[in-house]
């Protein structure tokens, strides 16, 4: 065989071999995405949280709700429900706004939610169980206003994360976890919900014996008359100055939900707010 053959028959090999590599390397890149994407729009039977978006600024989830519903996934079968801004939209239909008004169309009917706001407002309005074919995408649903006239929208659900998910962000560290001798500490403690302009002590009291942790919360009012936590309605320790409770502590760098009954407005009203107690500020406290 001669040199020129040889080099030319090399050279054509080469060029097979970087073809086909070249070919399966973007053949595997496209297989791969797509096995993301297939996974990432599978979710096992659970409950999860997840972003609802429309095409609409009339239509949308209430603004206590943070744009998210809550997606049921069952036996492969997935729904959300959404809480709306108010009582306006009274049905919607999974389609259009034509196949809404056919005989025998099935309309999704409303239930009545009760949202909290930010300033501690609690108001109630229309929630809706919505149907689900697929995640990250967008679908057909049709809603009924109180003037009786259908309107067409697109929707899409996307961003789903499992409870325990959501809620680990939140979790925070116990004392076991912490390794918290029995004691007096104090930390320091932040205040969020309400109007903004209510605050409490800071650093805390904080009581730890068993496992377990009390703290003492005074806050910037006399005006406050019990708080609940964790479902455990707790009374005002003292009757005059600011108000003070000892409430337990359920985990420290992570929200505690507590809801304080305030007597500052013209009647009682309950108002949610959470609680974080900084477990890097935590000191042995001065006998």
């Amino acid at each position: 065989m001669s040199m020129k053959r040889s080099w030319v028959l090399t050279a054509f090999a080469v060029s097979i071999s970087v073809f086909f590599c070249g070919y399966t390397s973007a053949w595997a890149a496209d297989g791969g995405e797509e096995a993301a994407e297939t996974q990432e729009s599978h979710l096992e039977d659970g409950i999860y949280s997840a972003q609802f978006d429309t095409d609409s600024s009339m239509f949308h989830v209430n603004e206590a709700k943070e744009g998210r519903g809550v997606l049921t996934v069952k036996d492969g079968e997935m729904t959300i429900h959404v809480s709306l801004a108010s009582k306006s939209i009274v049905n919607l239909f999974p389609g259009s706004a034509e196949d809404a008004q056919k005989e025998g169309a099935v309309l999704l009917m409303p239930s009545t939610d009760s949202v909290t706001y930010s300033d501690g407002w609690t108001e109630e309005v229309f929630g809706f169980d919505i149907p689900v074919p697929a995640l990250n995408e967008e679908f057909d649903v049709a809603l009924l206003g109180k003037k009786g006239k259908w309107y067409d929208h697109k929707v899409s659900v996307t961003d789903p994360k499992a409870e325990e998910e959501a809620a680990g962000e939140k979790t925070g560290r116990t004392v076991e976890e912490l390794k918290l001798e029995d004691g007096n500490y104090t930390a320091e403690v932040s205040l969020e919900g309400g109007s903004g302009k209510a605050s409490v002590q800071s650093p805390s009291l904080i009581a730890i014996q068993g496992g377990n942790a009390v703290a003492e919360i005074i806050w910037n009012s006399p005006n406050y008359d019990y708080m609940v936590v964790g479902g455990e309605k707790y009374e005002r320790l003292n009757t005059e100055g600011n108000s003070a409770f000892e409430i337990p502590v359920s985990c420290f760098d992570g929200q505690v939900a507590v809801t304080a009954d305030t007597l500052a407005m013209s009647m009682p009203h309950e108002i949610e707010y959470t609680l974080t107690f900084d477990s890097t500020t935590l000191k042995k406290a001065e006998e």
